[in-house]
């Protein structure tokens, strides 16, 4: 697949956005960026940026949200995790992924990141 996005102030960085492992796609971390910068806006505005950025990265390959079967989770306040929910709940709605969540504190002004692990044979 191809590489990871330039950062914000165009340095490369050193991994894929995703890669194939057989049946298996592993996409890499996914924060709230646009263009290199952060999304404003909270919680809800930055889980439908990241989700956005993880719907483009699986279709590079010819994946889409209903071969996920596995997410994890990374949100900077755990106040926001309801809200978070209200998110992820529309885009995993008839066959939910299993999922970890957890705290910790990611780039400047992000609130959440996700990676994911999704299954389609080839």
């Amino acid at each position: 697949m191809d590489g990871a996005d330039a950062a914000a102030g165009g340095t490369p960085r050193p991994f894929a956005k995703a890669v194939r492992a057989g049946d298996f796609v592993y996409v890499s971390g996914q924060v709230p960026t646009m263009d290199g910068e952060v999304v404003t806006g909270g919680i809800i505005a930055q889980t439908e940026a990241v989700m956005a950025n993880i719907i483009s990265v699986l279709e590079l390959a010819d994946c889409g949200l209903e071969h996920v079967v596995k997410v994890g989770v990374w949100l900077d306040d755990p106040r926001d995790f309801t809200s978070f929910n209200s998110v992820f709940a529309k885009y995993f709605t008839a066959h939910p992924p299993a999922r970890s969540t957890v705290q910790s504190a990611i780039m400047v002004d992000a609130k959440v990141e996700m990676d994911v692990i999704a299954y389609k044979p080839v």
